[in-house]
């Protein structure tokens, strides 16, 4: 009974619209080679499944009377005559079950009828226990239990009740099990004593039922076993690719997220060097002549600036060049039910050390070089070097932002005032500024700064304000002490 009908076995999986999924029937079961053969060509399977139909059929309907003699009771035109029609209905029958996949619950129904007629015609099933019995395979495969139950109730009660009272099928199954007409007194004596409720009906009836009844329930067993093993199947496979599904999109995310902490750390250094660059070339450039030692050392300035920036660019591309690696179709995949944390994506990091609040009087001392005029409060206390490593960052990136945002944005301006205030919760950053110079024209932002010190701010939890003070800008953040940085 191979061949088993796959459309209606189980609901299509949600992935296939979405998605090619990972897994599917064939990778979770380890066929053989034949199966492996029949799972790729299922029509060689139902050319296989018609042809034991039409050969069982075949045997049993035109070669009875070689096997019973019939003709000898019954005469040699009458045999001829159900031998023709038993291969009318052959014929029949493995056209029928050539359509059982896409309409099982038809073809049982046709299959179901065809047999009555064998039984009307020829006295016998003539193989149609057999079809019958594919047939209500193919049901019980890819139906509902109820509408399988249905199905087999309809079609084996109509071939029970046609052998029960067709007068045809008495008389042949008592010539088979037998029965001498010229001892009962004719053939019609036979026909009568096969109809008239004596033991010997009860038998000839049941050599006519027992093969409908055995087979179609060991189909139904069998088709009904078939189902619940691919239902099962499908839901393991559902299961497996929505996991997989699942890790593919935490990695997508662990690798946006990751892509954007690097975008912004590209942006802090960039955004700074070039800012500090362009400020010290403006002031080598106008010290040139009156100042040469001032002008050689913004220089020198200037040229360390840009070898640190890029090294700082070439760490922070060879992250993004690994993460494309490390994520290329073809790279190992990642574990499934994995952790985010140890993606391929959170693996590549920076190593190198990060600056941190401690090195916040270099960094003021490198915008003070660029002709930044800043005055700071609390950058002496001693509590800036017991910060979080990662808290540390945060107040060194803010600070380097809101000072490059005033370097670019307010040039000129008369001062610029940089407060930090540690307390036993929160850390206050506070930098202000008091506006451009009259006559010099301010530069204009993507405010992608701003974006970016927000975020730094919200992943521990705390807030920044930024807006305009007086006649300059003022950037206010508040970080807690033990905020969790995402």
């Amino acid at each position: 009974m191979s061949g088993t009908p796959t459309p209606a076995t189980a609901p299509p999986s949600s992935w296939a619209s979405a998605s090619s999924p990972l897994f599917t029937e064939s990778s979770a079961r380890r066929l053989g080679p034949v199966r492996r053969f029949f799972d790729r060509f299922p029509a060689v399977s139902d050319v296989l499944v018609v042809l034991f139909f039409a050969g069982w059929a075949l045997l049993t309907g035109i070669g009875a009377d070689s096997m019973y003699g019939l003709s000898t009771h019954l005469g040699g035109q009458r045999v001829l005559q159900m031998q023709w029609a038993s291969f009318v209905l052959t014929a029949a029958g493995a056209l029928a079950l050539t359509l059982r996949r896409r309409r099982p619950v038809l073809v049982a129904a046709v299959v179901g009828v065809l047999g009555v007629l064998a039984l009307a015609t020829t006295g016998a099933p003539s193989g149609f226990e057999l079809g019958v019995a594919l047939a209500l395979y193919a049901v019980a495969a890819s139906r509902r239990p109820a509408v399988t139950w249905a199905t087999s109730a309809a079609t084996v009660t109509a071939l029970l009740v046609a052998a029960r009272l067709l007068p045809l099928p008495a008389t042949v199954s008592a010539l088979v099990l037998g029965a001498d007409p010229a001892q009962a007194g004719g053939l019609d004596a036979v026909a009568r004593r096969a109809r008239d409720g004596s033991f010997l009906q009860s038998v000839v009836w049941a050599q006519t039922a027992a093969p409908v009844l055995v087979l179609a329930l060991l189909a139904i067993a069998i088709g009904t076993s078939v189902r619940n093993r691919r239902l099962d199947i499908a839901r393991l496979l559902d299961a497996a690719n929505a996991l997989a599904h699942e890790q593919e999109q935490r990695l997508r995310l662990a690798r946006a997220g990751e892509r954007a902490r690097i975008a912004r750390e590209m942006h802090d250094v960039v955004a700074h060097s070039v800012s500090v660059m362009v400020a010290l070339g403006d002031g080598a450039s106008a010290a040139l002549e009156r100042a040469p030692e001032r002008s050689r050392a913004a220089l020198e300035d200037l040229v360390a600036t840009g070898r640190s920036a890029l090294g700082d660019m070439r760490r922070i591309l060879g992250v993004l060049h690994e993460d494309d690696d490390a994520l290329a179709p073809g790279g190992d995949p990642p574990p499934v039910g994995g952790d985010a944390s140890a993606s391929p994506v959170a693996l590549h990091a920076p190593v190198e050390p990060q600056p941190g609040s401690v090195d916040l009087n270099a960094l003021v001392d490198r915008f003070r070089r660029a002709g930044l005029p800043v005055r700071t409060t609390g950058l002496a206390a001693d509590g800036l070097r017991d910060l979080d490593t990662s808290l540390g960052l945060a107040v060194y990136r803010i600070v380097q932002e809101s000072l490059t945002n005033a370097l670019r944005h307010a040039p000129g301006t008369a001062a610029v005032r940089l407060a930090v205030h540690l307390g036993p919760e929160h850390v206050e950053v506070v930098v202000t500024d008091a506006g451009t110079c009259t006559g010099v024209e301010a530069g204009t932002g993507s405010q992608r700064g701003l974006v970016g010190m927000r975020e730094r701010a919200a992943a521990f939890g705390g807030t920044l304000e930024a807006g305009p003070h007086g006649a300059g800008w003022r950037v206010r953040a508040v970080l807690p002490r033990h905020g969790a940085a995402s």
